[in-house]
């Protein structure tokens, strides 16, 4: 359902081919490149007798298409997914470098907030990613300064990838929908007018570049029903993302607050065709460990094992905390790209659980998705 490139660990170019961004260091002269993937997923859920009687469930994941390149001075962009309940943008942006270090987009782009690309190395990416706090895409300008040691973005975002208030729930990336799950349909409400900064600064020297960056992230908006105002909200991280030889460490600390007219103190997020509630506020930590393993197995080039570790708590609704830990492993063999997790989680959205649960039960996932990049 969710991931679709490789870790920070792996070579950038490679990683910005496979993620649909040009790479800075892309030749200047013009030339368009297509690609895309197809995904299937094998998953046995704990939580669900059904699926648990039938031995798991094999399901087509993804198929997407990819156009990323130059044409004259611009930088071009897109990414488009098919799922069988959905289609949607995932990202569509145009660029233009002002200098060797400056470059401009516009477009649905990525919301420049904590470690990226990901805060993860999982398929399932952190608990940050159901409260729209990781791989977020949103329709804006950004503007992005990469002189190292430093990496400075800021960005202003006019509304969601899908429009703002009444847009629907089939998108990639989660956000803001509504007040409650029952006001989806009749009272929706959207972001808007969102501000984003984050900047942050890498030292030590690893195998693939810098061993470490540090940074810190904000952002903040309002929040809008259609014809008035609805709220507001700010998000604040502080990251680390160091490689060490062939292990990776992701550390991030995040607190989020919405604050509602109404005064309610849970609000309802959606994407992927469903929706579910969570707090108004709460902080969210995130530890991730992952190791590369080099290899020479037949077509299979490296083996990376990770353990991935959510907590969001000190909730505002007073619910229980959301737990989830991933112990995973994935396969790169040439255009494939495999990852099996075991996902063991409490109140976890896709694991059997809500943001706004109070169950004090881990429930378990065990997923298989294999991808073809092409």
């Amino acid at each position: 359902m969710l991931k679709h490139a490789f870790r920070l660990s792996l070579p950038p170019v490679l990683v910005a081919a496979l993620a649909g961004i040009p790479s800075l260091t892309l030749a200047q002269e013009e030339s368009l490149r297509f690609g895309g993937a197809a995904r299937f997923q094998y998953s046995y859920e704990g939580y669900d007798d059904a699926n648990k009687n039938r031995g798991g469930d094999i399901d087509f994941d993804t198929f997407r298409l990819n156009l990323d390149g130059r044409l004259d001075d611009l930088i071009l962009s897109a990414e488009w997914r098919y799922y069988d309940y959905m289609q949607v943008i995932h990202h569509a942006w145009v660029g233009y470098d002002f200098t060797a270090n400056l470059r401009a987009e516009a477009g649905i782009t990525q919301v420049p907030f904590g470690n990226l690309p990901f805060n993860s190395h999982s398929f399932f990416f952190s608990s940050n990613y159901y409260l729209g706090l990781e791989d977020d895409y949103d329709a804006g300008i950004k503007l992005s300064w990469l002189a190292e040691p430093w990496d400075v973005q800021v960005a202003f975002f006019k509304n969601d990838e899908r429009g703002g208030a009444g847009s629907g729930l089939d998108r990639y990336s989660f956000d803001v929908v509504a007040q409650t799950l029952s006001d989806i349909d009749n009272s929706p409400i959207g972001e808007t007018n969102t501000l984003a900064g984050r900047i942050a600064y890498s030292f030590g020297a690893g195998g693939n570049g810098p061993a470490t960056q540090i940074g810190i992230s904000a952002m903040g908006g309002r929040l809008h029903d259609g014809s008035r105002h609805a709220g507001s909200y700010t998000a604040f991280a502080s990251h680390l993302n160091g490689n060490y030889g062939r292990w990776n460490l992701q550390l991030q600390v995040t607190k989020y607050e919405y604050d509602l007219d109404s005064g309610a103190d849970r609000l309802a997020m959606g994407a992927f065709g469903a929706a579910y509630g969570i707090p108004a506020d709460a902080v969210s930590y995130t530890a991730n460990l992952g190791y590369r393993l080099p290899v020479s197995w037949g077509p299979i080039s490296a083996l990376n094992l990770y353990s991935d570790n959510s907590l969001v708590t000190d909730k505002s609704d007073g619910t229980a905390d959301t737990v989830m830990h991933i112990l995973g492993l994935s396969v790169e063999a040439g255009p494939v790209l495999a990852y099996l997790d075991f996902v063991s989680a409490k109140n976890q959205p896709f694991v059997g659980g809500t943001m706004i649960g109070d169950s004090g039960d881990r429930e378990q996932r065990i997923n298989l998705n294999i991808g073809y990049y092409f």
